[in-house]
């Protein structure tokens, strides 16, 4: 009987599973059909031929990148080095938030509420415009310690949650073993919030993917400033917005996935 039961089940959920397939074809078609009836209505001549040979080109020399390539590999860049400083930040200061010492609590907060209380774009634009030529940075590391710091303080509000969602009962273990307050967070409350908290870190993560986008305002040759390049000089304006935002949503999605099978195998394994 539960037999029969979980096979009734299981082929309920996949008739579900390619209805929904079926529904997201059909509204993917759907919305491709009104872009491209309202593109015709303004005149526009389709001209996406031209478009893989700004992505790479491939001849006698061997395999070449495309200016929209270097700007992805830019782009992934500036948010993988940008994301392993959002973890570091956001939970060094989750940590200080949760510390009993007065300097680091305050330092802290006030890190927190001046970065969360002001736009990534004046930050962007201060850290370049004025930090950086005082500091001697370049634009790429101005724009991965702005993005770190901006994801790092949302970064640091998941950390929080997540370890005080803890029970007590588990820090008092850790401090009945002998441990220290270090003890306690690398082998007893850590490897328990982490799973917890993996999702929203991953749309953090998914995040600051889009929001790295925001550096192309100060000449950096990322994937948003290269098809801003192009559209200037082919005025394909369609085909290269339409080819980023595809790039982005790839990168999202695949990035997404990783990460939750990266919080599965770290679930499972504790």
């Amino acid at each position: 009987m539960l037999n029969t039961r979980l096979t009734n089940r299981h082929t309920v959920n996949k008739r579900i599973y390619i209805c929904d397939i079926i529904l997201f074809i059909c509204l993917l078609i759907a919305s491709s059909y009104f872009l491209y009836q309202g593109a015709e209505k303004l005149g526009y001549n389709w001209q996406w031929f031209r478009v893989p040979d700004f992505i790479f080109t491939y001849s006698s020399q061997g395999f070449m990148a495309g200016p929209l390539l270097q700007g992805l590999i830019v782009t992934l860049k500036i948010t993988g080095i940008s994301f392993v400083l959002t973890f570091i930040i956001g939970l060094g200061t989750a940590i200080f938030r949760l510390s009993d010492s007065f300097m680091a609590n305050s330092l802290a907060r006030l890190y927190l509420e001046i970065i969360r209380n002001t736009p990534l774009l004046i930050q962007l634009f201060f850290i370049y415009f004025v930090a950086s030529p005082i500091l001697n940075i370049n634009g790429f590391w101005s724009a991965v310690i702005a993005l770190s710091l901006f994801e790092g303080a949302y970064a640091s509000e998941i950390f929080r949650s997540g370890i005080t969602s803890i029970d007590i009962g588990q820090w008092e273990a850790a401090y009945s073993l002998g441990g220290d307050t270090k003890f306690a967070y690398l082998n007893v409350i850590l490897p328990q919030a982490i799973p917890r908290i993996a999702p929203p870190l991953a749309g953090q993560a998914i995040a600051l993917v889009k929001d790295s986008a925001l550096v192309s305002t100060v000449a950096i040759y990322d994937l948003t400033m290269q098809g801003q390049s192009i559209i200037s000089e082919t005025f394909l304006t369609f085909e290269i917005w339409f080819t980023v935002a595809a790039a982005y949503l790839v990168v999202t999605l695949l990035l997404s996935w990783t990460l939750d099978r990266l919080a599965k195998s770290f679930k499972s394994a504790w």
